[in-house]
């Protein structure tokens, strides 16, 4: 999510409890644990604009109901500053560092911020790069060519350092598949917060793409996700929060956090017809082999 979704997100309502635990450890493959905690701050050389023990209390919780492994992703330079330096610091938790589409289409992949985005992907506990990719929702056509000259840059650092590429796709399906079978995709592509249909789902399923399910998928207006999922084989399944947004039922509406993603795995089992156990350890793997090793 941008910049200029903090402030929505911190007026949103008291946070809910937590769910019962999984049966097995999982994960949060796509969380924004700085705008959860509220710190969007100026940039900042360092990354270190985050309290050490806010954080630690965010991922304790979530390793509570067997969320063992978080993403942290970025999505302008100071977060994904502060996004590789919490990973670098936490055995919990891996980096993916980008600038975001919106961040391109107001004009902010500049030659200097694409080269820091770079740089941080150099890091070892940096995976992947992302979120990066197009929206149509929150840009105007005024910013389109800037957004797509940025997705095809971190496409290209993606690859350059063999590691994951996460995909932000809003009102841009076709749009993305162009983009990404004309630079040709890194081997490890990741739609997050998985948005289309059963036909986006197996056009993206046949190009050996991930989908990355979030709480959307427990919404009752839903129904094109679950059919989605349903139809995606469980190695290319992945599950996440996208928090503090994307809040799952029956919570919708309030502050989203790590500790919830089991109603999406829940949900997600549901839906693919498997045994909750042998779900988290499938969604388990195939993190692992996406992102490398915690």
């Amino acid at each position: 999510m941008s910049r200029s979704a903090s402030s929505r997100a911190n007026r949103r309502g008291e946070p809910p409890p937590s769910p019962e635990p999984l049966p097995a450890p999982a994960l949060d493959s796509h969380t924004h644990l700085d705008i959860v905690l509220g710190e969007r701050p100026a940039d900042d050389e360092h990354g270190e604009w985050a309290s050490d023990a806010a954080v630690d209390a965010e991922i304790a919780a979530a390793a509570a109901v067997n969320v063992t492994r978080l993403v942290q992703v970025g999505v302008d330079v100071a977060s994904s500053r502060w996004s590789a330096a919490l990973a670098e610091r936490h055995p919990a938790v891996l980096a993916a560092v980008a600038l975001h589409p919106n961040e391109a289409g107001e004009g902010r992949a500049t030659d200097e911020t694409l080269a820091e985005i770079d740089r941080l992907a150099a890091l070892p506990r940096v995976r992947a790069v992302g979120e990066t990719g197009l929206d149509r929702f929150r840009t105007g056509p005024e910013g389109w060519d800037a957004q797509e000259a940025s997705f095809r840059a971190h496409i290209r650092i993606a690859k350059e350092h063999g590691i994951a590429l996460v995909i932000h796709d809003r009102d841009a399906h076709e749009e993305i598949l162009r983009v990404l079978d004309d630079e040709g995709a890194p081997e490890h592509t990741v739609f997050h917060c998985f948005s289309g249909d059963a036909d986006f789902a197996k056009a993206c399923v046949a190009r050996g793409f991930v989908l990355s399910f979030a709480g959307t998928l427990t919404f009752g207006n839903a129904g094109y996700l679950r059919e989605a999922a349903a139809l995606t084989p469980p190695a290319q399944l992945l599950v996440e929060t996208d928090s503090p947004f994307l809040t799952p039922m029956p919570h919708r509406g309030r502050p989203n956090a790590s500790r919830l993603v089991p109603h999406t795995v829940r949900a997600l089992a549901e839906v693919t017809g498997t045994e909750l156990t042998e779900l988290c350890d499938v969604l388990t793997a195939n993190a692992e082999r996406v992102f490398g090793p915690w």
